[in-house]
C-alpha cells in the first residue's frame, strides 16, 4: 500500500490537471457555438459540452479511454480499424529493428572497449549520430532504399535500429568497463587472455547496464517505426493512425493511438525486465 498510494496520487493528479485543461482548451469551442445560437451558457453546461465534442483540441481521458475499448476489444483483433491490428504491424519492423540495433551495439561496444582506435573513431560518431533528427534520416533512408527495391518492413525496421542501437553501445561501454582495475589486473595474473578476462569477468559486471540499455533501446525502437510509417503514407500501423487522425482532424484517434503506442511500449520493457529478473538472481546480483 505505501507503494501504491504515491502512485495513485500522481496518476490522480495528472487526470485532475488533464481534465482542467481540456476544458479550458475545448471552452471556446461551446462559447463561439452559443455565440451563434444567440444564448448564454453556464460553467457547468461548458464543462458537460467540452466532455463530449467529437473533435475535441484535447480530448478528455475518458474520450481516449471509450474510443481505446471500441478499437481493441470493441470489434474483430483482425480488423484493419483495430488498434491490436495497427500494433502488430508496428510491432513487426520494431522487433527487428531491435535485434539489428542490440546486435549492432554489442559488437561496436566490445570494439570500442578492447580497440583503442575504435574509442577514438567509432563512439564520437556515435554520438554525433544522434544529433541529428530522426524526422530529416527517415525519408531520406526511405526513399534511398525504395529506389533501389527494398521496401516494407526492411526499412523501418532499420530506422528502429537506429534510435536503438546507441542506447546498448553506451550502456555497454559503461558496463564491459566497470570491473575494478585491481580485479582486471588479478585475472592478468593468473594469465588469463583478453577472452577470458572478457566472458567471466567484463561480460557478468554488465549485465545489469546491458539489461538497462535494452529498456531504452526498446521505447527508441518502437519510436523509430513509428516515426519511419508517418513518411510512406502508410495505411497501416500506429503511425499510419496517426497520420490519419491528423489528416481528418480526429484528436481522439491520434490520442488513443498514442496511448496504445505507450502501452507497447511498456509491454517491451516490462518482459525485458522479467527476463532482466531472472537473469541477474540466477547471477546472484539479486536475492
Amino acid at each position: 500500500m505505501n507503494r501504491i498510494l504515491p502512485i495513485l496520487t500522481v496518476v490522480l493528479a495528472i487526470l485532475a490537471l488533464w481534465y482542467i485543461a481540456a476544458i479550458w482548451l475545448n471552452a471556446q469551442w461551446v462559447l463561439d457555438q452559443a455565440e451563434r445560437a444567440g444564448h448564454s451558457v453556464g460553467l457547468w453546461e461548458i464543462i458537460e459540452k467540452t466532455m463530449s465534442q467529437d473533435r475535441p483540441k484535447l480530448p478528455a481521458p475518458h474520450q481516449v479511454i471509450a474510443e481505446l475499448w471500441h478499437a481493441t476489444l470493441g470489434m474483430k483483433l483482425t480488423s484493419k480499424r483495430s488498434l491490436f491490428f495497427h500494433s502488430w504491424v508496428t510491432l513487426a519492423p520494431t522487433l527487428l529493428g531491435f535485434l539489428i540495433g542490440t546486435v549492432t551495439g554489442l559488437l561496436l561496444a566490445v570494439g570500442i572497449v578492447h580497440n583503442r582506435a575504435m574509442d577514438m573513431s567509432v563512439m564520437p560518431w556515435a554520438i554525433a549520430s544522434q544529433t541529428v533528427p530522426i524526422l530529416a534520416i527517415a525519408p531520406m533512408v526511405i526513399v534511398v532504399l525504395n529506389s533501389v527495391g527494398i521496401t516494407g518492413l526492411i526499412p523501418k525496421a532499420l530506422i528502429s535500429a537506429y534510435l536503438c542501437f546507441f542506447p546498448v553501445v553506451v550502456g555497454m561501454v559503461k558496463g564491459l568497463r566497470s570491473p575494478d582495475r585491481i580485479l582486471i589486473d588479478l585475472m592478468k595474473t593468473y594469465n588469463a587472455s583478453r577472452w577470458q578476462v572478457f566472458w567471466k569477468l567484463r561480460l557478468p559486471a554488465s549485465m545489469p547496464y546491458f539489461f538497462t540499455s535494452l529498456k531504452v533501446g526498446a521505447a527508441a525502437a518502437l519510436i523509430g517505426t513509428i516515426v519511419a510509417e508517418l513518411p510512406t503514407g502508410a495505411i497501416r500501423g500506429l503511425g499510419a493512425r496517426l497520420l490519419s487522425g491528423s489528416y481528418y482532424g480526429q484528436t481522439i484517434q491520434i490520442w488513443a493511438a498514442l496511448f496504445m503506442a505507450a502501452i507497447l511500449a511498456a509491454a517491451l520493457v516490462g518482459v525485458i525486465g522479467l527476463v532482466q529478473n531472472r537473469v541477474l538472481k540466477r547471477m546472484g546480483f539479486v536475492r
